[in-house]
């Protein structure tokens, strides 16, 4: 039952977001550019929401994904819109500040 509730509300596990990271997957931070300039994650793209479709070609369909933004709320966004052009593995990282501590 558990499962089906899970499936239905498209639940996914935690990630596990420092390995995801030391084996190489992509941070997409999805902040307008001036929130990016502010402050940053050092291995992450910025490819701001709004322009998140037309740039999907930076973006490699062989390798994860973790999208970040502020707070959450967008990463979830281009979380979902990366999955519908057919990347396989994405995982919302929520806010950049989150994915700090696995940045090196």
């Amino acid at each position: 039952m558990i499962d089906l509730i899970k499936r239905l509300f498209k639940i996914a596990p935690k990630a596990d977001f420092e390995k995801l990271i030391r084996e190489g997957a992509q941070i997409i931070d999805v902040r307008t550019p001036a929130e990016y300039a502010n402050d940053h994650l050092k291995n992450s793209i910025n490819i701001p929401l709004n322009s998140l479709g037309t740039n999907l070609n930076k973006i490699k369909k062989d390798k994860p994904v973790i999208t970040c933004c502020a707070s959450g709320g967008r990463s979830s966004i281009a979380r979902k819109v990366l999955l519908s052009k057919s990347y396989a593995e994405v995982y919302n990282g929520g806010s950049w500040l989150s994915l700090r501590k696995y940045d090196k």
